[in-house]
């Protein structure tokens, strides 16, 4: 009797786990087969939407692809997340010249500024592309700022050619930084825990924080530190003919401003200024007539079930899924940018 009824519980969890593993299997299958057919169909088709934006005058419906065009390109948020990645920026100027774009239709750039800044690496990327575009398609760049534009916005900002902000902006904040970096080998050693890492190269294990530091613990980093801090320094006062070199190093420092402030130590060329105020400015240096047709236009990143499904910062998405199965860590072991324009208060 006691045998049969552990073969009957044997037998039961047997069922349960083959169902369960079938479940799995399928919902897997699905997962991979969306990803693949996502994977294919996006190096055919454009990833933005073209969306068409008021003009000065209110007008917003699609004209002749015989009109100019002013790009509105938007910098908000952390710098290198989400939609202000180096790929979606890059797409978005290579689309520029493609499908209703093309045959040089986009004659200006407007930049919109809403960002603390973020990844050195991304920012100096976004930098660097519009000013080749800019030299490549003798293309004026124009920026407004509404909200924020601090460390690596300003970054980017000095690729454009003005710079406008509206009177409440916080502009600035000209610096480099890492970490913040915890040591907690003396916490451990208070309660006997002990910690070992296997590496092989000098210093593999650099800033490991289960370890006392070395006297000279950190000092690689803190040079490219330095180095970044440097070319920030260049990429602004080569681009900001009014920024003193001396004193943005010695007085203005990682400091932000108001925008009439900003304005007046050169950091932009109009601090009490509007939205129409650059776009007007920005018409004149294309050489457009804003008493004829042109257009306004954004490239926004395509929008549906598919593509919330792979954005991380959705309620549920494939990649978080992935994450999970892979026993991917979210976190800063994880994040490829390790150095940072990035306006944080709490860390200055």
């Amino acid at each position: 009797m006691e045998n049969s009824q552990e073969s009957i519980f044997i037998s039961s969890l047997r069922s349960f786990f083959k169902g369960f593993l079938s479940i799995f299997g399928s919902l897997l299958a699905i997962v991979l087969v969306i990803f693949i057919v996502v994977l294919f169909s996006s190096g055919q088709e454009s990833k933005n939407d073209l969306k068409i934006l008021p003009d000065l005058n209110g007008n917003d419906k699609i004209l002749p692809s015989t009109a100019p065009v002013v790009l509105k390109m938007n910098i908000e948020g952390f710098i290198g997340k989400d939609i202000l990645t180096s790929e979606h920026f890059l797409s978005q100027l290579l689309e520029s010249r493609k499908n209703t774009l093309q045959n040089n239709r986009v004659k200006a750039i407007l930049l919109n500024f809403n960002t603390g800044g973020g990844g050195s690496n991304t920012t100096d990327i976004i930098y660097r592309a519009l000013i080749d575009y800019k030299k490549k398609f003798n293309t004026p760049i124009y920026a407004y700022v509404d909200g924020v534009c601090a460390s690596g916005g300003m970054y980017i900002a000095c690729a454009a050619d003005k710079i406008y902000s509206n009177p409440t902006s916080i502009i600035g904040s000209i610096g480099e930084l890492s970490g913040p970096f915890f040591n907690v080998n003396q916490l451990l050693a208070k309660w006997n825990i002990e910690s070992k890492t296997f590496t092989e190269g000098l210093d593999k294990d650099m800033m490991n924080p289960f370890r006392p530091w070395t006297e000279n613990e950190g000092s690689d980093l803190k040079k490219i530190g330095a180095f970044l801090y440097k070319r920030f320094i260049e990429v602004v006062v080569t681009n900001r003919k009014n920024m003193d070199k001396d004193k943005l190093i010695n007085e203005y420092g990682a400091h932000v401003f108001d925008s009439v402030e900003a304005e007046k130590l050169g950091y932009i060329d109009q601090g009490n200024s509007n939205y129409d105020t650059a776009l007007s400015d920005l018409l004149k240096a294309a050489k457009i007539d804003a008493n004829k047709p042109y257009q306004v236009v954004e490239l926004a990143p395509k929008s549906g079930v598919l593509s919330s499904l792979f954005k991380e910062s959705s309620n549920f998405s494939v990649a978080k899924l992935f994450k999970t199965l892979l026993h991917i860590q979210d976190s800063q072991q994880c994040d490829m940018e390790n150095f940072y324009y990035l306006y944080q208060p709490q860390n200055n």
